[in-house]
């Protein structure tokens, strides 16, 4: 039933991102969930291994709540909804945040040398701000094409700020070249200047974008050449104060490319996941600790609400290092060991969910030996973590020990199912860590 209900729950889900009609919520993906999580166990007539049975109802239970995840986020995004009754206030803490409180989170967030979003701007204002001194200095004919240059061509790392430079000069000199014959041409002759303009707009518009700086900035040249001959009088000296202008901006967005973070999110994108890492070591030691001793669901998570909030301040850093990462041109030499950055943000969503949901309801505190072994390979999880940002060249093994023998069946049923819950959370955690790091890593245990 639950397995039906999550690919019904899928489809719905699909059908409200297509617009077709209005997302259902996740209370019912909630219901069944909660249902299936009530019910689960091993039955006393099973002729297989139990163990490999929770193992199954566990995963199950991830992707469950993975669902219900994507559901609420669904219902938020496109639907009029601002509150999830039900879920983890953290999960969604901004679904009844103020507009002004999800200003200064992102400012908060984001007020640091260590954010690209930050370096970004920095880049960016000092780029203009020299494109400016410079036009105002040297008097330049149409000094703001200077400001525009800088800013239409400056990219987030130098190489491709270059690359971008170059394009831009080759297309600004052939379409200067251009729009230097059309105004000798047509001279004063204002209605060949506006017979040709909006054509000239609707293709300049069309195909700058997809052909690139070279085809942008010729277009672009064309354009504003037409325009202008229709305002003044103008010779073919606009044309070349255009170049002149272009490659001032250019060279200034380049001199800032080379001196402001010339690397771009390569460098922050290493540095952010090993914060995250750093910022969720605690959490999966607090989520188990609670999960042993049988307070593993309490309304409020108020002894992980430091260290939520820290990792989540990581977690959205990481995240805009990494959309700004996909942006840029890869290295022809890889500089970070062959690390997966996508693992690495998907470690940090795991210990966040795990934080959140693990386990789904109370339990009993645990035997001894069974808190024993929580504990002792937590320390191991949590040392990898730690280990695993500072990204060594020979990656991270993890070795997690088997549950002590007969645990199952000490336990009552509730408790087993928390139990193999954690186990199965620990394990994942190692994996996506030997995923993240690059190769050379290992995961040995029980099972992977």
């Amino acid at each position: 039933m639950l397995l039906r209900g999550l690919a019904t729950a899928c489809a719905d889900e699909a059908t409200a991102l297509r617009g077709t009609r209005p997302p259902p919520g996740p209370e019912r993906v909630e219901e069944m969930t909660a249902q299936y999580a009530a019910v689960r166990g091993v039955p006393p007539d099973l002729r297989e291994d139990p163990h490999a049975l929770l193992r199954r109802q566990s995963t199950l239970l991830a992707a469950a709540v993975s669902a219900v995840t994507v559901s609420a986020a669904v219902a938020l995004a496109t639907g009029p909804r601002r509150s999830m009754p039900g879920l983890p206030l953290e999960q969604f803490w901004y679904a009844g945040a103020s507009t002004p409180r999800l200003w200064w989170v992102r400012i908060a967030d984001h007020l640091t040398p260590r954010s690209v979003v930050f370096q970004n701007a920095v880049r960016t204002a000092s780029g203009l701000a020299l494109a400016r001194l410079v036009a105002g200095s040297l008097d330049l004919s149409h000094g703001f094409w200077v400001l525009l240059g800088m800013l239409t061509l400056g990219r987030t790392t130098a190489g491709a700020t270059w690359s971008a430079v170059r394009s831009a000069a080759v297309g600004t000199l052939v379409g200067s070249l251009a729009a230097g014959a059309l105004l000798i041409s047509a001279g004063d002759v204002t209605e060949v200047y506006a017979a040709l303009l909006v054509p000239m707009m609707l293709v300049a518009f069309s195909v700058g974008p997809v052909g690139g700086p070279a085809w942008g900035q010729g277009l672009f040249t064309l354009v504003v050449s037409t325009a202008f001959a229709q305002i003044a009088p103008v010779t073919w000296e606009l044309a070349a104060a255009r170049i002149v202008d272009v490659l001032t901006g250019s060279a200034i967005g380049l001199v800032c490319g080379v001196l402001a973070w010339p690397a771009g999110a390569r460098g922050e994108m290493r540095r952010s996941a090993a914060a995250l890492f750093r910022a969720t070591a605690p959490l999966i030691r607090v989520t188990v600790e609670r999960a042993a001793t049988g307070h593993s669901a309490p309304d409020t998570r108020a002894d992980a609400a430091a260290a939520l909030r820290r990792a989540m301040r990581y977690w959205r850093t990481a995240h805009a290092s990494y959309a700004q990462l996909r942006t840029e041109p890869p290295p022809r030499r890889a500089a970070d060991g062959g690390a997966d950055w996508l693992a690495a943000l998907n470690h940090g969503s795991r210990v966040l969910v795990g934080t959140y949901w693990l386990p789904w309801s109370r339990g009993t505190a645990w035997p001894s030996d069974a808190a024993s072994w929580a504990r002792g390979t937590t320390d191991e999880v949590v040392s990898a973590t730690l280990r695993a940002a500072h990204f060594p060249a020979d990656g991270v093994t993890v070795r997690l020990a088997p549950l002590p023998p007969g645990v199952l069946t000490r336990l009552p049923a509730p408790s087993v199912s928390h139990l193999v819950d954690v186990e199965v959370w620990l394990h994942a955690l190692a994996s996506d860590l030997t995923a993240a790091v690059g190769p050379g890593s290992t995961v040995e245990g029980e099972f992977r």
